[in-house]
């Protein structure tokens, strides 16, 4: 292809640092900007000693950074210039934007060209990447992406919502997010305190927007004390359904509890929970109790209260999860 005007240069040139000559000496270093250059034969080297170009290969050679030329130097030679022509084929540092993603062969960028702090200097994420955020992987050697979503973890247990009483109330309601969703949900109370010492903790039920009272509940526990007795606990047809006894009111103590409530929005079947208990009692007792209770009719339940047979709960957290 023919040009209009001047041909395009190509190549890597550079001209050497002066070169003081060595009476008696034929092997010089050659630099550049005082750092070592190699050329990449004698024949890509312009050497002019005394005013008279060399020939390469037979005036002079080239190994490395070190130029030899066929016979020692005297004091009065003058190594008049080297320039080195460069790889024909390299042009030098490209402009800025001058390399594009076409000019880049496979496989060209290698690990060890990746900076150390490529993934520690980049803005960090502050929370749980979205399903759709993406990741890189290895399959088989082969590069590819994947969504947040495919790698997850799978919870059973979605928490649905927190309530935390940190001064006197009269009960705890929790009446949302409890519906057909989930077949099962778990209700974590920690650390329920009461205002009035030896309370009972209890539970009931809404149906409908309203709270289940009258002589809708069955319920049975076992209790296990840390005096050494123990004893069970039952009632039919009460109106309500008690998780606890005795519970000391003291600045140390406490009743906390796991709930599992069983398709609370289902109409076919009764609505049945279980629940492990641990609470200090009056006595200054430890006491556990594993039971549960009923509703008896097939109404949805759509929430529950928990509060005490005297007195207002003082503090406590309550966590609603639902189970997959």
């Amino acid at each position: 292809m023919a040009y209009i005007g001047k041909l395009p240069v190509v190549g890597n040139f550079q001209v050497c640092d002066a070169i003081s000559v060595v009476n008696g000496q034929a092997a010089y270093t050659m630099q550049v900007a005082s750092t070592d250059i190699s050329p990449q034969s004698a024949n890509h080297m312009l050497v002019s000693l005394n005013g008279v170009l060399q020939k390469p290969g037979s005036s002079y050679t080239v190994s490395g950074a070190t130029i030899t030329f066929a016979s020692n130097l005297v004091t009065n030679d003058v190594i008049d210039f080297i320039q080195v022509l460069g790889d024909v084929l390299n042009t030098g540092t490209p402009s800025d934007g001058a390399v594009l993603t076409a000019g880049l062969a496979a496989n060209a960028v290698t690990g060890a060209k990746l900076n150390t702090d490529v993934i520690s200097a980049q803005t960090a994420l502050a929370a749980e990447p979205a399903d759709t955020d993406e990741f890189l992987v290895s399959d088989a050697g082969v590069l590819k992406r994947i969504d947040y979503s495919l790698i997850k973890g799978s919870s059973t247990h979605t928490l649905l919502s927190t309530t935390t009483v940190s001064s006197g109330v009269a009960q705890v309601d929790i009446t949302s997010n409890i519906d057909s969703t989930y077949k099962s949900y778990m209700i974590k109370i920690i650390n329920m305190h009461p205002q009035t010492d030896a309370a009972e903790a209890n539970i009931r039920f809404f149906q409908g927007g309203s709270v289940v009272e009258g002589s809708a509940y069955e319920w049975a526990h076992h209790e296990d004390r840390s005096d050494g007795t123990e004893g069970l606990k039952y009632s039919e047809g009460a109106g309500n359904i008690i998780l606890a006894y005795n519970v000391g009111s003291a600045g140390s103590q406490a009743f906390s509890a796991d709930l599992e409530l069983f398709d609370p929005a289902g109409t076919t079947f009764e609505t049945t929970f279980t629940h492990h208990a641990a609470s200090s009692n009056n006595d200054e007792d430890y006491v556990t109790s594993v039971g549960g209770g009923k509703l008896e009719n097939t109404t949805a339940v759509t929430g529950v209260r928990f509060y005490f047979s005297s007195g207002n709960v003082d503090g406590g957290i309550f966590k609603l999860y639902g189970i997959t």
